[in-house]
């Protein structure tokens, strides 16, 4: 089953969502941004809704959607009425709710949530795949021409802001490259695991980098082993595809860190 063509192509599926996905979730990780991930994927299945209602294609509903949530997560934190983390929750579980409600409300569609919430790799199209590789390539080139911006603005925005970096334009160019690179991954780990793509091969590389670049790189091979290595264990036990990947992640973040510490107590017992 190795060489099926439904193997493979949920192999490249899983690759291409992990190579962007190591880069931008060391910035979630460094700017503490997980719930904003939370907040995207939850408004990814009101894009499912909303192009079953509207009659168009799915994918384009999710990322216009995604995008959409991004934007209105931006305006709204100019205001000092709510905390941050309130009106994502907001935004999260309403964007959640509406959509199973639209959802349940449709005649004479089929939807099987399960797909969407936990993903179904192992059932990805070729057209998937486009979609996936298409995204990424904007979302690369998106995060690329706002890296070193980006990076100055999460050491200290104070002094981004003196050295005249457009912080509101890197913030918002950000916000729309992880909506993109969430939209693209929900068919491989589903809405309720998406956000795992993006913190948890970023907090596994933390620990053997010494530079951003090193670590987004690090991240990226964390993430495309974890494809790998959990879609041959979902092959061998008959698991979840979506699920034992993050499974596969988080093997690979303790094994990081019992690496770590060993190497640490090596390195003071030789001082």
């Amino acid at each position: 089953m190795l060489f099926e063509d439904f193997f493979l192509r949920a192999i490249a599926a899983g690759v291409g969502v992990a190579a962007i996905a190591g880069p931008l979730g060391c910035f979630v990780v460094w700017r503490r941004m997980a719930y904003f991930g939370d907040t995207l994927a939850h408004s990814a299945l009101l894009g499912v809704a909303l192009g079953l209602l509207l009659g168009f294609n799915l994918t384009v509903g999710i990322i216009a959607t995604a995008i959409m949530i991004a934007l209105l997560v931006t305006l709204f934190q100019h205001q000092k009425r709510l905390a941050s983390d309130t009106l994502l929750g907001i935004m999260a579980h309403s964007s959640l709710a509406i959509s199973l409600v639209v959802l349940g409300l449709l005649q004479g569609f089929r939807v099987d949530l399960l797909s969407y919430l936990f993903g179904d790799v192992l059932a990805v199209t070729l057209e998937d795949i486009y979609w996936i590789y298409g995204g990424g390539i904007v979302a690369m080139i998106l995060l690329s021409r706002i890296w070193k911006d980006l990076l100055a603005l999460t050491l200290h925005e104070e002094l981004a802001r003196a050295e005249g970096i457009n912080v509101t334009l890197v913030q918002t160019l950000f916000m729309v490259t992880v909506a993109i690179v969430i939209a693209i991954a929900m068919k491989v780990v589903g809405v309720l695991l998406i956000t795992s793509l993006l913190i948890i091969p970023a907090a596994a590389a933390r620990r053997f980098s010494n530079t951003p670049e090193q670590m987004a790189v690090i991240a990226s091979g964390i993430g495309a082993l974890s494809v790998i290595g959990g879609l041959m264990g979902s092959l061998q036990w008959d698991t979840p595809s979506g699920p034992s990947i993050v499974v596969a992640q988080v093997s690979l973040f303790i094994g990081g860190l019992l690496i770590g510490s060993l190497l640490n107590k090596m390195v003071k017992r030789s001082v």
